[in-house]
């Protein structure tokens, strides 16, 4: 499977601006992967303050682009988050969408970052973010979701091989991102593609580095901090080598585990 992350600077406010940034990276190299990725909040940036006006009504103008995107170039595209506007009900919400069109995943950022104002402006989802590509079972989760380590292992439990991460994640915490995304890797045994956005907006610097990284917590591509495209091909078998030569999943003790949740 190859998988591209397009690491763009994102146009504060601006969805259609991004919508032609966005555009233009899939048209250059759609035709030699798999799998497109794009960044968190992709259309609009931390815009939060003006989300009444500027969010995707159901979603539904994000989907009929991202799926015509996808029928055209025949690939799939994990596409980021975009803010989804619901009866005055604002979500940080993530589709996934097949080379057919359809789409195949949506899930809702579950824990919001409080530094960032989301929990002013957005509410928390809350279902898991499990999808399947081409018969490998994904998953896909929000930025700040990557600190919640048990968030993680619950899509992992229910047999993810490949965790795709999208964010706007700060320059200034840079050194968390890529310990946190391996950390990941490793402890879970799966593949790791995580798309950064790049830039600026009025409040923050981003620190791109989009990663993609192998269930041994191998680096397999990194970005810089400048707009760019990564690119990696991934090998599912190796997941399954892995988890069979440390067979942490096989080795756990959830029995353990379950007297300490109760005494809590």
């Amino acid at each position: 499977m190859n998988i591209a992350c397009i690491q763009m600077d994102i146009a504060f406010g601006a969805p259609e601006k991004n919508k032609q940034t966005a555009l233009r990276y899939i048209e250059q190299i759609a035709r030699d992967v798999d799998v497109i990725v794009l960044p968190e909040l992709w259309t609009t940036g931390y815009d939060l303050t003006r989300l009444t006006h500027i969010a995707d009504e159901n979603g539904e103008e994000t989907k009929a682009f991202l799926a015509s995107v996808a029928r055209t170039y025949d690939v799939h595209i994990v596409g980021g988050s975009v803010a989804k506007k619901t009866n005055e009900r604002m979500t940080n919400t993530m589709y996934v969408v097949h080379r057919n069109g359809n789409i195949v995943g949506e899930y809702s950022k579950l824990h919001l970052f409080q530094l960032m104002d989301e929990h002013m402006y957005l509410q928390a989802g809350e279902t898991m973010g499990l999808f399947s590509l081409d018969e490998t079972t994904c998953a896909g989760v929000i930025c700040y979701d990557i600190r919640f380590p048990e968030w993680i292992r619950a899509h992992a439990l229910h047999g993810a091989e490949v965790l795709f991460v999208v964010a706007e994640w700060p320059l200034s915490r840079l050194h968390h991102w890529r310990t946190l995304l391996t950390a990941r890797a490793i402890e879970n045994q799966c593949y790791v593609v995580a798309c950064n956005r790049a830039g600026k907006d009025p409040n923050n610097e981003f620190a791109g580095h989009s990663l993609i990284i192998d269930p041994w917590g191998n680096i397999l591509a990194e970005g810089d901090e400048q707009e760019t495209v990564i690119v990696a091909n991934i090998d599912i078998n190796e997941v399954q080598d892995v988890r069979a030569r440390i067979p942490i999943f096989a080795d756990r003790r959830p029995d353990v585990y379950k007297i300490f949740e109760e005494r809590d």
